[in-house]
C-alpha cells in the first residue's frame, strides 16, 4: 500500500493510494475498471458540448433547473427531484490523458434528457438543497472519515484512492448530495411527496464507515435510510442495482435488522471490483438474512436475468420484510453500452424493475443516482425510471422473460443460502430445482473442470508465449468435455 502526503495550508493531509487487490495480491482490472485503462478514449464519453441529439443544449438546460420553483403548483406532480448545480463543481482537476468516468457531464446528460422529455422542469418539482450536518453524518461515518473529506476543501487536488479524487469543491458537493437525499427521504415518508429521484454526485454506495473509495465520498443511501427512519419509517429496503457491489452500504447495515440490503452486481467470484458481495455474505450478529447478495458470475447480464432474479429472490424477500420505505441505489453502469459494467440492461429493463418495486411500501420510494458512465445509457435509463415514478407504465411485462443458464445458476445459489432465513423462498427453490436441475448440474460440472486446471506462471501467461498458453489451455479443455 502506498501513501502520499500533501501539504494543505500548513497541515498534512494523508491520502491513501491503494488499489484493490485480490486475495492473491495481484491487482485485478476487468473491463475498464481503472481510470488508466484508456476506456474513456474509445468514444463512450461525449463532451457536454458534443453535437449529439442526446446532449445538445445541456448547459442551458441544467441552468434552468433552478427555475422550476416558479411553476404553477397545480401542474406539479408528487414526484420530487433533488438537484443543485454546485455538485457540478466536483471534478478531477489534474490533467490526464483521458477524462475521468465520474464527471459532471453525467448530471448534465440526465438533466438534458429530462428537460427534453418535459419531465423536469415540467412534471416533477424541485426541493431546496441543503448541506448535510456533521451530526447527521456521524450516524453513518466515523469522525476520521468525515474529516478526511472536509479537509479536501483546502486542497486544489487530492486523492483517496487512485480513482477516487477530490478538489476544493468536492466536500461541499458531497454534503449537498447527502443533504438532498436526507430531505427527499424525510419528505416522502412524511407525505410531502409521493416519491423522488436524487440527481446527485459524487455517488455513495462504496463509502463505508471509515473510508472513501470507488468514486464515493459520503454514503447517500445510508444517510437517506436513517433520515427515513427518523421521519417514521420503521423498516427500510435498500435495493442496489449498480453493477458494482455496494460494499460501503453493506458494511454500515451489516448488523441492522431494520434495514434490508439487497444487491445485484457482477462478482466474478471476487475478481470484479470491489471483490465483495458473495452470496454467502448475509449479515451478522443476529441480522443474518438481512443482507442479500445476487452476484453475477460473468458480464453481459441483461434484462431477463435481472427480472428473473427480481421474481424469484428480490420480491419474495422484500414482500416478507414489508418495508415502510424503499431506496434504490440506482447505478446505471449495468446498462447496455457502459464501458465499466459491460452488461446489457436496457432502459425498459430498469423501468420494469422500478415498476416491480413500486408495489412495496405503498409506493414510497426514493431513487438515488450511483454509477453509470455511458452518457447516452445513463440519461435514457434515468428518464425511463422517472417516468415510472410519475405513473407511466413500462414498455413491456416480465412474464415471458427467459433467463440465461448462468443467471439461473446464480439465483439458485442465492436461494439455497437465503432460504435458511426466509421461509417464503423454500417452495421457490424446490420448484426451480426441479425445473432447472439438469442445466444447473451441467453448469456446475463445467465450473469444477475449470477449477481443476493448473494455472501457468504469470511470466508464461503474459509473456511472448501467452498465445501458446491460451491455445493449449483451450484445446485441452475442449478435449476434456
Amino acid at each position: 500500500m502506498m501513501t502520499t502526503k500533501m501539504t494543505v495550508i500548513g497541515s498534512q493531509f494523508n491520502c491513501q493510494l491503494a488499489g484493490w487487490k485480490s486475495s492473491s495480491g495481484s491487482v485485478k482490472i476487468i473491463c475498464g475498471e481503472h481510470k488508466d485503462s484508456k476506456i474513456v478514449n474509445a468514444g463512450f464519453f461525449a463532451s457536454s458540448l458534443a453535437d449529439d441529439d442526446d446532449l445538445t443544449g445541456v448547459q442551458p438546460k441544467v441552468k434552468g433547473l433552478t427555475d422550476c420553483g416558479s411553476q404553477d403548483s397545480e401542474t406539479i406532480s408528487s414526484t420530487a427531484i433533488g438537484f443543485d448545480e454546485r455538485m457540478l463543481l466536483h471534478a478531477e482537476v489534474e490533467r490526464k490523458s483521458s477524462l475521468h468516468p465520474e464527471r459532471p457531464d453525467r448530471l448534465r446528460a440526465i438533466a438534458a434528457s429530462l428537460a427534453r422529455a418535459g419531465i423536469f422542469p415540467g412534471r416533477c418539482f424541485p426541493i431546496p438543497a441543503r448541506e448535510i450536518t456533521r451530526e447527521e453524518l456521524v450516524m453513518v461515518h466515523s469522525l476520521e472519515q468525515i474529516n478526511s473529506v472536509e479537509v479536501t476543501s483546502q486542497a486544489f487536488s487530492s486523492y483517496f484512492t487512485p480513482d477516487t479524487y477530490a478538489n476544493e469543491h468536492s466536500a461541499l458537493a458531497a454534503r449537498l448530495a447527502a443533504g438532498l437525499c436526507a430531505d427527499l427521504a424525510s419528505g416522502i415518508v412524511s407525505g410531502r411527496a409521493k416519491n423522488g429521484f436524487a440527481l446527485v454526485r459524487p455517488p455513495g454506495h462504496h463509502a463505508g464507515v471509515a473510508h472513501a473509495m470507488g468514486f464515493c465520498l459520503h454514503n447517500n443511501a445510508a444517510v437517506a435510510a436513517l433520515a427515513a427512519q427518523a421521519a417514521g419509517a420503521r423498516k427500510v429496503l435498500i435495493l442496489d442495482w449498480d453493477v458494482h457491489h455496494g460494499n460501503g452500504t453493506q458494511e454500515i447495515f451489516n448488523r441492522n435488522k431494520s434495514v434490508l440490503y439487497i444487491s445485484l452486481h457482477r462478482h466474478e467470484r471476487g475478481l470484479f471490483y470491489p471483490g465483495t458481495g458473495a452470496a454467502d455474505e448475509v449479515g451478522s450478529r443476529g441480522a443474518e438474512g438481512f443482507c442479500v447478495n445476487i452476484p453475477w458470475s460473468r458480464g453481459g447480464v441483461g434484462d431477463n436475468d435481472y427480472i428473473f432474479a427480481f421474481q424469484q429472490v428480490v420480491l419474495p424477500i422484500a414482500s416478507a420484510f414489508a418495508p415502510d420505505f424503499t431506496i434504490i441505489s440506482a447505478g446505471f453502469d449495468a446498462a447496455r453500452g457502459d464501458p465499466l459494467g459491460c452488461c446489457d440492461v436496457t432502459p425498459s429493463g430498469y423501468a420494469q424493475m422500478t415498476h416491480m418495486l413500486n408495489t412495496l411500501s405503498g409506493g414510497k420510494m426514493l431513487v438515488i443516482l450511483e454509477g453509470g458512465y455511458n452518457l447516452r445509457s445513463i440519461s435514457s435509463s434515468a428518464t425511463a425510471v422517472i417516468k415510472v415514478l410519475l405513473g407511466d407504465s413500462p414498455e413491456r411485462e416480465p412474464e415471458n422473460s427467459v433467463p440465461s443458464a448462468a443467471g439461473v445458476e446464480t439465483v439458485m445459489d442465492v436461494l439455497k443460502i437465503q432460504k435458511n432465513y426466509w421461509q417464503s423462498l423454500r417452495p421457490i427453490f424446490t420448484k426451480l430445482q426441479s425445473q432447472w436441475r439438469v442445466e444447473y448440474l451441467r453448469i456446475k460440472r463445467k465450473h469444477i473442470k475449470k477449477r481443476r486446471r493448473v494455472p501457468a506462471p504469470i511470466w508464461w501467461r503474459r509473456g511472448r508465449k501467452s498465445f501458446l498458453y491460451h491455445f493449449l489451455n483451450g484445446h485441452l479443455s475442449v478435449k476434456s468435455k
